[in-house]
């Protein structure tokens, strides 16, 4: 089975950035091979990844009932479908991209998404790890397009508000009963220390940061220059997503041979 992470929060807390510094540290560990799951609908994680996206699973569930008259003959929906989905795979070593995109249109796409879910749950073993970029909201997560969730990073901008949406995110997957095994709260773009303010929320929502990441001007120049992140060479951020990556993968490896 694969070890599922994903990576949700407030928008523009860096979540993309996040997601593709864990991504770099599977690849960099040659902890392989690894799907990447692009979720939110304002889509750059393959961008992000250095990948070119030229399909997505919502462009293609958006035409299926108009596309599904000209199934060829004998071949089933499913079938006809998981073709498709196929199709938006993008594949490179290692690491293989999927995105979601936007779905578009009136009509009700409840059966392409139960196929959507029956396709990304056969995929679980086919990858050592599976990293998912979420949006801001927890659609996604509710759809349960992975089945469990190893790994869920709640990343907060430093930010009241940022700590305040991680509080009611964790509320949330409470009450949608999400399968998750275990959250980590990460603080991002933090510039030398942690506010007081922020320090204060912090204490009285009874939130203990996993990481901080600091603000990290190499990332914004790597952005800026359109550079991949998995090329990102050593620096501050990826110093600390890989600390923090290497403690919940060894707590992960020491909680698997206690079972």
């Amino acid at each position: 089975m694969s070890y599922n992470i994903a990576v949700a929060g407030k928008g523009g807390s860096g979540k993309t950035t996040v997601a593709s510094l864990v991504v770099r540290y599977l690849k960099k560990n040659v902890l392989e091979p690894i799907l990447a799951v692009d979720a939110d609908a304002n889509a750059n994680l393959g961008e992000s990844l250095g990948l070119n996206v030229r399909q997505t699973i919502g462009a293609i569930i958006a035409t299926f009932n108009e596309e599904k008259i000209n199934i060829p003959p004998g071949m089933t929906k499913e079938a006809y479908l998981e073709i498709k989905l196929n199709g938006a795979m993008v594949e490179s070593k290692g690491l293989d991209l999927v995105t979601m995109g936007r779905g578009e249109g009136p009509d009700c796409y409840c059966y392409p998404n139960l196929l959507l879910r029956k396709f990304m749950d056969s995929m679980t073993g086919n990858y050592r790890y599976i990293v998912m970029d979420n949006e801001a909201g927890m659609e996604h997560l509710s759809r349960r397009t992975t089945q469990n969730i190893d790994e869920l990073l709640l990343v907060s901008n430093h930010s009241v508000k940022g700590i305040r949406t991680i509080a009611r995110l964790k509320e949330l997957i409470a009450e949608l009963k999400l399968v998750v095994k275990r959250q980590s709260v990460i603080i991002n773009m933090v510039p030398d220390s942690i506010d007081p303010h922020v320090e204060e929320e912090l204490a009285r929502l009874g939130i203990e940061p996993a990481a901080i990441i600091p603000l990290d001007n190499a990332v914004g120049e790597s952005d800026m220059a359109m550079k991949p992140l998995l090329d990102l060479p050593e620096c501050r951020a990826t110093n600390a997503v890989d600390t923090l990556m290497a403690k919940l993968l060894q707590n992960e490896a020491e909680a698997t041979i206690t079972q």
